[in-house]
């Protein structure tokens, strides 16, 4: 799969005690937008923040807590993203999403940058 120098990035943030069908929202959104096949996701964990309520989630406090902020990044096509959209909605009560344009360098398997090409290794 390629992606177009110009995409979007979709970015959607959420407690990580917020659930889907019985498991956690973060894992739920990413395997969705995996079985629809967009270009990737990746969950970020935060120590610190707080939201639209002003409750301050934090794990200094004595007990760690079970609700630390959660991100998921993904960067697909504007197509792809807008489709993915209305499934999103459905999934998340509450939280904060957001889209940005933005410019996609690389978007490559490792991998295939690490295999040597023909006559490597030869002189």
């Amino acid at each position: 799969m390629q992606l177009p120098l110009d995409s979007v990035l979709l970015r959607i943030f959420i407690g990580e005690s917020d659930r889907w069908e019985g498991k956690p929202l973060y894992e739920a959104i990413v395997l969705k937008a995996r079985e629809l096949g967009l270009a990737g996701a990746t969950v970020l964990r935060s120590p610190m923040g707080f939201g639209a309520a002003s409750h301050l989630h934090t794990a200094k406090i004595l007990r760690l807590s079970d609700d630390l902020p959660m991100v998921i990044e993904i960067v697909d096509t504007d197509e792809h993203i807008n489709a993915f959209l209305p499934v999103l909605d459905s999934m998340v009560g509450g939280g904060l999403v957001t889209l940005e344009r933005v410019k996609v360098l690389h978007y490559r398997h490792a991998r295939a940058a690490a295999q040597p090409g023909p006559g490597a290794g030869q002189g």
